[in-house]
């Protein structure tokens, strides 16, 4: 499916449906800050912990853009796993890679995260990108346990979140300055209420604190942010050498 420019007008709760798979590009890339470069720091970030001969996952891997450029440094010396639950971002996905996929370099899996990642998968780097926070909060500690449970010694999980501020002002600041970039970049005051609207209860963030105590609580042994604007942060975390 081909990416479209993004103009739509979103219902009263939020899906990954059809729409949103034509224009999710373009809506990322209008919507993150600094969105190539954190692109970027992902990649070069996840690069330093692929050990060969093994799998690479991205867990909500809507159209692959986090494993593209992985796929092109490592290729078929790494296997490369794409997990996701939205049927229209799966087949993006799958048409995307798809001689990859003949070839068995890479799998693209409809998976709940609920359940942990997929058994007999011991992989050395496991992405995560705004992905998280579209998960119910009770489940997290439990993914991020059997994130670190799953990957190899010497492994790593990279994380981008959306985040709230320590306190309410602050927060408030953030958010303002986040809007304006939204409106810098094209979108209208109604289309940015219409999405804030869509995504309450849907997207629920938390502090960057409560992430890092939630990947330190899961055994990994170093974090560190790499990558930060206003709202919006990036962390790796290393699981410690056996």
């Amino acid at each position: 499916m081909q990416a479209q420019i993004d103009h739509v007008q979103p219902g009263a709760k939020w899906q990954f449906d059809g729409d949103v798979t034509a224009v999710f590009d373009d809506m990322l890339s209008r919507s993150i800050p600094q969105y190539e470069v954190m692109r970027a720091a992902v990649t070069d970030v996840a690069a330093r912990y692929v050990q060969p001969n093994t799998h690479i996952v991205d867990i909500g891997c809507s159209r692959g853009e986090a494993l593209a450029p992985l796929l092109d440094r490592f290729g078929a010396a790494n296997r490369f796993m794409g997990l996701d639950v939205s049927d229209p971002m799966i087949q993006a996905a799958k048409d995307r890679f798809k001689g990859w996929i003949d070839n068995g370099v890479v799998n693209i899996w409809k998976h709940d995260l609920r359940n942990g990642l997929p058994p007999n998968v011991l992989p050395s780097v496991v992405l995560s990108v705004l992905t998280l926070q579209f998960t119910p909060i009770e489940y997290r500690q439990k993914i991020v346990r059997s994130v670190y449970k799953r990957l190899r010694p010497g492994g790593a999980f990279i994380l981008v979140e959306k985040i709230l501020g320590e306190c309410a002002d602050l927060d408030d600041l953030m958010v303002e300055i986040y809007y304006a970039m939204k409106h810098a970049n094209g979108y209208t005051a109604d289309d940015i209420a219409r999405k804030r609207m869509s995504l309450e209860g849907v997207l629920v963030p938390v502090t960057a604190k409560w992430n890092e105590q939630l990947l330190q609580s899961a055994g990994f042994c170093e974090v560190d942010c790499f990558w930060r604007w206003m709202n919006f942060a990036g962390w790796v975390a290393v699981k410690g050498e056996v």
